[in-house]
């Protein structure tokens, strides 16, 4: 059976639950212990899949198709796990699942209350394989005192108490503000918070204080006496040069050791974080630098694209470069003025994206990298840009567009996928009047590869599995046109019938692909496409 950290927080949102439940987790697999990392969210959406990038940042696609939290992002690239569809819930999936059960009879005509139904439905979300691994690492999004979070709260005291003795814990984070008019940290919020946590009957078995720079040792022993733990495991949490030394920070100071301890585990084993002192290493000692364009509709809000910033500083760190992007607005690019604003650039980005705003921006951004000899990375709306812009301007289809952004055009060369087979072979069927939440093409897809294509040369391989998450595809009836005036079709489905990668031909780097290649990412190991889109901007340097 498993044990059960849970990592809450207060004071402040945006604190960094995640990547502190991330680097637990690498914490604990360098001691060689198992793990898996988990999200319970207390908004009432069902995912996030219907949820403004800029409302919520990124929706993360695992390989078995759940859209979830970006922070599950952070627990694959951290700890290599990969994310399922059963590590994340959210109280709105919590309420349907209580609310089909009582219509369906199952609770034989009981009042159904938050209390015992929603928390014991918490806890069957919980138990899911937990016998499966050493550690099961539990984050409880929100902030200590939301009242939409209290479900969730009064659930995990509940499990911690049903389970046997020294099996949970809880690692509590806040937030240490400096005043600098008085030149001191406050202590004030992080009693406030505790306190709060221990009226719900909840005890951190360790503090992480978040805040710039290292805590005193007398602020550590005042916290440590007010909120009743042990000097030692009040930990300081500050400011980092990057994000991949956090795991190093925390077993600095013991934490993988509080962790055993409380849970009364002996082990003699030294941690290996050779791949994470390799990976700071090499993010901080930088040799040379790229300059990186990411043309989009989402480009006020970074963490709409978290896990593609992710995969080109991952690209930066295997290429022993610093990666410098400048976020652009697809909406304000045009004609006159595109040179002027990628005339910087090294190397040219259209992610993904829903939605007609900033399509003739992408477009005219695509072309000038094209035409320019820039490497171009197109990605799910990206390729479908590239497909558009080629249509329009080397085939001469004026207006050739998708029939999201114009259902009338004469050229429709991007186009509603209507059918395809899911990771299991099972058909799936969506149609115009489908509902947006959960209708997409999502999750793990196989692509098979060309093998003279320079996508193969860089996957090494003739099947790739990577992960979807869009409606429209290329149009198969321009496909033989595209491909015969320069447009290499370099991956499709298994089945043949839709096209997942594109290249153009005589051009020194352009790939479109219809997956999400950022979501595989790693630090340790980067992806080939963006290790390789990096290592040509390099090359290729103006």
């Amino acid at each position: 059976m498993a044990n059960f950290v849970f990592i809450t927080g207060g004071v402040v949102s945006s604190l960094g639950k995640g990547l502190t439940s991330a680097s637990l987790g690498a914490l604990l697999q360098a001691r060689g212990f198992s793990v898996r990392l988990r999200k319970l969210d207390p908004y009432l959406n069902v995912d996030p899949g219907t949820m403004s990038p800029f409302e919520h940042g990124e929706v993360f696609v695992t390989d078995d198709g759940a859209e979830t939290d970006l922070d599950l992002g952070h627990y694959e690239r951290f700890t290599g796990v990969a994310a399922q569809s059963t590590d994340s819930v959210s109280s709105g999936r919590i309420y349907s699942t209580v609310l089909e059960r009582e219509r369906k009879g199952d609770y034989l005509g009981e009042t159904i209350q938050v209390i015992p139904h929603v928390t014991n439905e918490i806890k069957k979300f919980l138990e899911q394989h937990e016998d499966e691994v050493d550690f099961m690492l539990c984050e409880i999004g929100g902030t200590i005192g939301d009242i939409e979070g209290l479900p969730f709260f009064e659930a995990i005291r509940q499990f911690s108490q049903e389970k046997k003795y020294n099996s949970c814990i809880f690692v509590h984070l806040t937030l240490f503000p400096f005043l600098s008019s008085s030149g001191e940290l406050k202590t004030k919020p992080t009693q406030h918070s505790v306190k709060e946590l221990r009226s719900l009957g909840l005890q951190p078995d360790c503090l992480i204080c978040r805040l710039e720079k290292e805590l005193p040792k007398d602020e550590k022993n005042k916290i440590a006496s007010f909120c009743s733990v042990h000097p030692d495991s009040v930990i300081s949490m500050h400011d980092a040069d990057t994000v991949y030394s956090i795991p190093l920070l925390l077993h600095h100071q013991g934490v993988d050791k509080i962790l055993m301890k409380s849970l009364n585990i002996k082990q003699s084993k030294k941690p290996n974080l050779t791949d994470w002192k390799r990976v700071v290493q090499a993010k901080l000692n930088p040799k040379k630098e790229a300059n990186i364009a990411i043309v989009g509709k989402y480009v006020e809000l970074k963490d709409s694209y978290k896990s593609l910033n992710e995969a080109l500083d991952h690209a930066g760190i295997i290429n022993k470069a610093k990666v410098n992007l400048t976020f652009i607005d697809a909406a304000k690019i045009n004609k006159s003025n595109v040179k002027k604003n990628l005339s910087f650039a090294d190397a040219v980005l259209v992610p993904g994206g829903f939605g007609e705003r900033g399509i003739e921006g992408m477009i005219i951004a695509c072309q000038f990298a094209r035409e320019s000899n820039i490497p171009y990375f197109g990605i799910c709306l990206g390729m479908q840009i590239a497909v558009i812009e080629f249509a329009r301007n080397i085939l001469g289809f004026k207006n050739a567009n998708s029939t999201e952004f114009n259902p009338k055009t004469k050229f429709p060369v991007i186009g509603l996928v209507t059918e395809w087979k899911d990771k299991s072979g099972n058909t799936e069927y969506r149609d115009d009047s489908s509902d947006l939440g959960g209708t997409m093409r999502l999750g793990g897809q196989t692509c098979i590869l060309r093998k003279s294509s320079l996508s193969h040369k860089l996957y090494k391989d003739n099947k790739i599995i990577e992960r979807h998450r869009h409606r429209y595809e290329f149009n198969p009836e321009y496909r033989k046109i595209l491909n015969s005036n320069g447009m290499l079709i370099s991956g499709t489905s298994e089945d043949g019938k839709l096209v997942e990668m594109i290249e153009i031909k005589n051009h020194p780097w352009f790939i479109g692909c219809q997956f999400h290649p950022e979501f595989t990412s790693n630090p340790r190991d980067g992806h080939p496409l963006f290790n390789n889109f990096v290592s040509k901007a390099l090359k290729l340097k103006r």
